[in-house]
């Protein structure tokens, strides 16, 4: 246990200042992802199948039922299929001022995904080069060593000071690296449940259309009859 405190005091010596802020921001990082994995995970965003069970009420005329199958999930098209169907079931406006409705909850979902996406984006692109600023800094530093030995410069000093001059680099890599992949999984999610909001919407006015042109059909046929 003293020998790793030890290496580890060591090493942070070693990086400096650029160092510590690098590992400052991995642990800002990894609480940023570890709260969006659970965030992902809490809205269950792998099922869709409820956006099938919630039609089919929709088509029968089960209001109640499509409202009953909306309540059990936490998935961010859950909210927009609940304004759109009660928007429409209740006709307490036009068409177009529901769409609305349901654009601006869509929004407010996809906004609330993508919380502190921006921070892991950042994250991703400093970390590199703060690591890079670090490595300059220690070449800067090790070749001041070389000039202060004069002619009694030893191979030992040069290759010391390079590999602690690269020690920030490859730390600002190994941030990085798996914040990139977590962001674009993160992304990737909010696109899906987006196009998923998106599809489920417009299919609950289209049945509302083809409903009233059904009914509209159908009050001809008795009229003409």
């Amino acid at each position: 246990m003293n020998a790793t405190f030890e290496r580890a005091t060591f090493l942070l010596g070693a990086g400096g200042p650029v160092l510590i802020i690098l590992l400052i921001l991995s642990i800002v990082a990894l609480a940023v992802i570890l709260m969006k994995f659970w965030q992902m995970r809490k809205l269950s965003l792998g099922d869709v199948s409820f956006v099938q069970h919630v039609l089919d009420y929709w088509r029968a005329g089960q209001v109640n039922a499509a409202m009953v199958e909306l309540y059990r999930t936490y998935h961010p098209a859950a909210r927009v299929l609940e304004i759109a169907i009660r928007g429409v079931a209740e006709r307490k406006a036009d068409e177009a001022t529901i769409r609305e409705e349901v654009m601006r909850e869509g929004v407010e979902q996809i906004e609330s995904m993508r919380s502190h996406l921006r921070g892991l984006e950042v994250i991703a692109t400093i970390s590199p080069l703060l690591g890079l600023l670090g490595t300059v800094m220690g070449m800067i530093n090790a070749f001041q060593q070389m000039e202060a030995a004069g002619t009694q410069v030893s191979p030992s000093v040069l290759s010391g000071g390079v590999w602690e001059a690269l020690l920030t680099t490859a730390v600002g890599l190994a941030i990085a690296i798996p914040v990139v992949v977590a962001l674009n999984w993160f992304e990737s999610k909010t696109e899906k449940a987006r196009h998923t909001m998106e599809d489920a919407a417009t299919r609950i006015f289209t049945v509302q259309m083809s409903s009233l042109k059904e009914r509209n059909e159908v009050t001809e046929t008795e009229e003409l009859t």
